[in-house]
């Protein structure tokens, strides 16, 4: 039976991961990259924040080719759908046919996806789709991954920089995702299963920045806590 030969796209937090770990164990995938984009100026993971030095890191760790789409500071959407058409092309061009992402409910998004994908031959897969995020978290604990908090919205300032643990999801305020789905937070994984070996960093400065909203509203504001390896 022929595999499906994929690109991983890579954020290097929880979700992530534990997509990762479940298509890793599908017989019909064949995982070749993960794609991850990076913010050309500051050498930094998109909205993530954290250093591309440690997304190299992770990907060692992994044994999985990491793939850089490298993106000005803040590309409008014609410039991010250029430069991902771009990459795809020459992607497919390698034989590559799926793409995989670690999404779970976000409809527009899922569908988005799948339609960029599809003017170029591309099909999308999620593994997590649609399951309780409050279980994918107790899963994901529970399988032994190690992941830390390094983005949160305004009104999180106390999450960001802690691991997650069991305590997590019960100090999470009321109408705060778990899984930080709709984009409270986000989080860099170092440690767990898939992993050949933990990825060590020391915690550095905590900064506040804010972005303007992509549909012109109010303000976003996110902390950031620099993780240094």
């Amino acid at each position: 039976m022929s595999k499906n030969i994929s690109i991983f796209n890579w954020s290097g937090g929880k979700d992530s991961t534990l997509a990762l770990h479940h298509i890793m164990r599908d017989p019909n995938f064949d995982v070749r990259y993960l794609l991850t984009t990076v913010n050309e100026a500051y050498n930094r993971v998109s909205m993530h924040g954290v250093r591309e030095s440690l997304l190299i890191e992770q990907a060692s760790s992994l044994d999985i080719p990491l793939y850089q789409v490298r993106l000005p500071e803040s590309p409008d959407m014609a410039i991010y759908e250029e430069q991902m058409n771009r990459h795809l092309m020459l992607l497919k061009a390698q034989g590559i046919t799926h793409s995989i992402f670690g999404d779970l409910f976000l409809e527009d998004l899922k569908v988005y996806r799948e339609a960029k994908l599809s003017e170029v031959g591309l099909k999308a897969e999620f593994p997590l789709w649609k399951r309780n995020t409050t279980e994918v978290l107790k899963e994901f604990i529970s399988l032994g991954y190690k992941t830390i908090v390094v983005c949160a919205q305004q009104g999180l300032e106390d999450f960001c920089g802690r691991i997650i643990d069991d305590r997590f999801i019960e100090d999470l305020p009321a109408g705060i995702d778990p899984c930080g789905e709709n984009g409270e937070f986000h989080t860099f994984v170092f440690d767990g299963p898939i992993f050949k070996k933990p990825i060590g960093f020391t915690l550095g400065e905590k900064v506040f920045k804010t972005y303007p909203s992509p549909e012109g509203g109010a303000v976003q504001g996110y902390w950031y806590i620099d993780l240094i390896g």
